[in-house]
């Protein structure tokens, strides 16, 4: 749980960078790359990162103030990792304008659950970094080069 916007803001521009990261290493072609058949796919995990901040600083009464729908997938990885950009900016910025240090110990409702604002947060970066690692291993399958977001990869090592 997050106790300082700082901290918070800190790790969201580290962690959403290396989230871009990926999605700028996979190209047009390969971003059918699945799970398993008809499961997450590269461009379905990409754009389920861009708009899931929606559903958790919804959660804690904040809007990004973007039409992200879930359902309404771009093209071209191009204009999701543009998007992603946007989405990345607007989170920073309305968490910090919005919130104190002193109100991210605020609970709300968050399925069903008493939750406090900072823990919310920290529930969003976590899921992007568990959908990120996901991605990171259908790259390697699709034959894509594999950022370092969290240290050297195979690629790097070479």
């Amino acid at each position: 749980m997050y106790r300082k916007v700082e901290d918070f803001i800190h790790e969201w521009e580290h962690n959403s960078s290396g989230t871009l990261s990926i999605i700028e290493a996979i190209s047009d072609e390969k971003k059918h790359q699945a799970i398993v058949e008809d499961h997450s796919t590269l461009e379905w995990l990409s754009w389920h990162l861009t708009t899931a901040p929606v559903f958790f600083l919804g959660q804690t009464g904040l809007s990004l103030n973007m039409d992200l729908n879930p359902k309404n997938i771009p093209t071209t990885i191009e204009e999701m990792k543009s998007t992603y950009q946007t989405m990345k900016e607007n989170v920073r910025k309305v968490v910090e304008e919005s919130f104190k240090d002193e109100t991210l110990v605020n609970k709300v409702n968050m399925l069903g659950n008493e939750t406090p604002i900072g823990a919310v947060l920290r529930m969003m970066v976590d899921h992007q970094t568990h959908h990120r690692a996901q991605m990171q291993v259908l790259l390697r399958q699709a034959g894509l080069p594999v950022p370092g977001v969290m240290g050297p990869t195979k690629e790097a090592s070479r």
